[in-house]
């Protein structure tokens, strides 16, 4: 197959297209501009890709699938009224234009798996969470609520649409993990606030094989909860972690001083709950490579 990928140098973008090259597929990573050119992929190449414009180079004709993957960090700084509108230019309009390319397209791919977050339900406390169930209010929630509605417009292109709701990535290339280990192997980690927020977690090895399970299977559209069967709670995720580190957790962060120091990010990717099912994934009959965490975070730390 011939897939277009944007995004692909993030964590997850560059684990799937090292896949997708292994897997024998010719693959596009979709490049910024001013992003370099010459880093060229096994298996695959760079393409121009304007998301301002849409413009797309012309060797991205033809594709078989496209997954987007594209979007700023919602990690890196504060939330200032500046950075809330990079968060959504780079994944709203980002992906509506991307959508509108495809459209332009004399051949349209048969599939758009688009990235978008369980941050979508909001803070649910314990209730269990479904593809099905509805959208929080806050801002993660209406951003992601927004991100899917472009890609969901590939549809009446005949396109498939397949909106990813990643959990939180573990893995030991970056991400989520990366930046909890620091105070755990300086013996200084501990739960987040009341430590009773469900985490939804899934190891990236995980989500490289429901993206390409998702490219794959006709049958997969619409939202996909990218996450492992057993959630916990952050005390019991501080607790697997520090034992698998060897290293105590003893010093728990109050959410007062999480709220000082990152604002309203702190409540929306700290002290939010959300207690997610990957029942879409499930029903697939796909077989999870991790589903326990503390065998899990052994593999990886």
């Amino acid at each position: 197959m011939k897939i277009l990928v944007t995004g692909s140098s993030g964590l997850v973008g560059t684990a799937l297209v090292r896949a997708l090259g292994r897997d024998g597929h010719m693959v596009c990573r979709l490049m910024r501009p001013e992003s370099a050119a010459n880093n060229e992929v096994k298996d695959g190449f760079n393409v121009a890709w304007n998301p301002a414009t849409g413009e797309l180079g012309g060797a991205a004709v033809g594709p078989d699938a496209v997954v987007n993957l594209a979007g700023a960090s919602i990690a890196d700084g504060r939330w200032t009224a500046e950075r809330k509108a990079v968060l959504r230019a780079s994944r709203i309009d980002a992906t509506r234009v991307l959508v509108e390319a495809l459209a332009k397209m004399n051949v349209r791919p048969s599939v758009l798996v688009s990235a978008s977050a369980i941050g979508i339900y909001g803070n649910r406390g314990d209730e269990l969470l479904t593809e099905e169930s509805k959208a929080g209010v806050d801002f993660l929630a209406e951003l992601a609520r927004d991100w899917e509605a472009e890609a969901l417009k590939a549809e009446a292109l005949g396109i498939r649409a397949v909106l990813a709701r990643f959990g939180i990535i573990l893995s030991r290339e970056g991400g989520a993990l990366a930046k909890m280990l620091l105070p755990f192997k300086l013996g200084a980690g501990g739960r987040l606030g009341s430590g009773q927020q469900w985490m939804s977690w899934v190891t990236l090895e995980d989500v490289v094989g429901i993206l390409r399970m998702a490219i794959e299977k006709a049958a997969v559209r619409g939202a996909v909860n990218i996450v492992a069967p057993q959630p916990v709670r952050n005390a019991e995720f501080t607790k697997v972690l520090a034992k698998a580190l060897h290293r105590p957790a003893l010093f728990p962060a109050p959410a007062f001083a999480l709220r000082l120091v990152l604002g309203e990010m702190a409540d929306a990717l700290l002290l939010s709950s959300q207690r997610v099912a990957p029942q879409a994934v499930e029903k697939t009959g796909y077989r999870f490579l991790h589903s326990d965490l503390s065998a899990a975070l052994k593999s990886l730390v």
